[in-house]
């Protein structure tokens, strides 16, 4: 039988909200946002507005455009971490979570970060353990069009990729 991590000794309960609760690893002190309920894939799971803008990256931001870079409302979405092999995406233009495939209850939410962030403030090493593991997550800037085809790309990281593939063209 599977544990539950909300019933595991790994994991505290950190808070509950609608569809959603934050659980912390209690080995690592890692906290990641798991569903409470089932999604199908395309579904909305919410949506979301900025807390707050800056022209600038931060560890906790979501690229919108080139300068417009939003600390998440509700907060409690900050804790969908990465992941190469993402069950969610932030679509920053209609501001809302989708799923990317059917979700569980009990399933971390994650999401792949270079999807929306062309070059991030806080790069690092992925340890998702996934056959896809990219390992260096710096943003969309620094990964190949032929591995960012795989992926559900915001609009503003598609753009930015048409402009690199003309300037390649060009030169």
């Amino acid at each position: 039988m599977p544990v539950n991590p909300a019933t595991s000794s790994s994991f505290d309960i950190v808070s509950s909200h609608q569809f959603a609760e934050i659980r912390k690893d209690t080995s690592s002190g890692q906290q990641s946002l798991f569903s409470l309920q089932t999604f199908n894939e395309e579904d909305v799971i919410t949506s979301f507005g900025a807390a707050l803008v800056s022209a600038t990256p931060s560890y906790l931001t979501v690229q919108i455009n080139e300068k417009k870079h939003i600390n998440l409302y509700p907060f409690f979405l900050q804790y969908i971490n990465h992941g190469c092999n993402p069950n969610c995406f932030f679509d920053t233009t209609q501001l809302k979570v989708i799923a990317l495939k059917n979700i569980a209850i009990d399933e971390e939410f994650t999401f792949f970060y270079p999807s929306t962030e062309w070059k991030m403030e806080s790069p690092f090493t992925c340890y998702c353990n996934q056959p896809n593991c990219l390992t260096s997550i710096r943003g969309a800037a620094h990964i190949s069009e032929e591995i960012l085809s795989k992926y559900k790309l915001s609009d503003f990281i598609r753009k930015k990729l048409q402009k690199r593939l003309v300037k390649k063209k060009s030169v």
